[in-house]
């Protein structure tokens, strides 16, 4: 049985371990008179702290229900005293996406680790992207394949919005058509319906200013694609073809692009001259 078929029982098994962890007092409740068989609380306190009935709970805790709406899904997080972690996977289990955690997008950030990672990629292209495809960190060989992205506002650093609207970055690929669909795809996911106001602010600027934005968004077009190979061009090597590859992190909320080499291709030594452009212009 896999991940996906399981999901109520997997969100029963959540639900259950955390209630018994929590003490009545822990919730506001009145201590028990008498000591309790189980520890932690009973499920009609859960519901009553969740402002659900306890038949709607003691389904959901007994896998007899597949999910719940986010509504319920918030009122269970706070009644269970859930950690953000936690309550992300709360969500993930009920296969719903979590509004609280999306409105944090603004001020993403990227850890040390992940940013040493991105570093430590000195012969690909890598760049760190947030859940809608903000650039929040790239490494010196991607400001040689597309453009120097500190010279870009930070509201406008976003990867959708470049494709589109930037004749540098579009320019790069030669089919560019096949990965603007997929991103636009992706961001179609992402937001799920419920993005920040600024990305509903680029939704509207780029249906606003690109005939085929339009369109793609007009027509739900959603992505998943994370992997592939693409065609892009750059002034000092010409053609040349890279793999790109998307990897989530452990939360899902950033998004690492490396671009390598394809086995048996030419296109190492448009990628080491690249490299060496930046080494110029590092020491210009």
């Amino acid at each position: 049985m896999n991940a996906r078929t399981d999901r109520p029982g997997e969100l029963a098994a959540f639900l259950k371990a955390h209630r018994s962890r929590l003490d009545p007092a822990d919730v506001g409740l009145p201590a028990p008179g008498q000591a309790r068989r189980v520890p932690g609380l009973r499920r009609e306190e859960v519901a009553q702290l969740a402002s659900i009935s306890t038949d709607y709970y003691t389904r959901l805790e007994q896998g007899r229900l597949a999910g719940a709406s986010t509504a319920v899904l918030d009122a269970l997080a706070t009644a269970l005293r859930l950690g953000e972690d936690e309550r992300a996977y709360l969500f993930q289990l009920a296969g719903k996406p979590d509004r609280n955690t999306r409105r944090h997008t603004g001020s993403e950030r990227v850890r040390p680790q992940l940013q040493q990672l991105l570093d430590n990629l000195r012969d690909s292209p890598a760049l760190v992207l947030g859940q809608y495809l903000d650039i929040l960190a790239w490494n010196p060989l991607a400001t040689a394949v597309f453009r120097d992205f500190a010279q870009v506002p930070r509201r406008d650093r976003n990867f959708l919005r470049m494709l589109f609207l930037d004749p540098q970055v579009r320019g790069r690929y030669t089919d560019w058509a096949p990965l603007a669909r997929i991103c636009v795809g992706f961001v179609r996911v992402s937001t799920d319906g419920h993005s920040e106001p600024r990305i509903s602010s680029l939704i509207g600027e780029l249906s606003l200013t690109d005939a085929d934005f339009r369109t793609w968004w007009a027509e739900q077009h959603t992505s998943y694609e994370t992997v592939g190979t693409k065609r892009l061009t750059h002034p000092e090597t010409g053609e040349y073809d890279l793999d790109w590859q998307v990897l989530r992190t452990l939360d899902e909320q950033q998004l690492l692009m490396v671009m390598t080499v394809p086995a048996d291709s030419d296109s190492l030594h448009a990628v080491r001259r690249l490299a060496h452009t930046v080494l110029r212009d590092s020491d210009a």
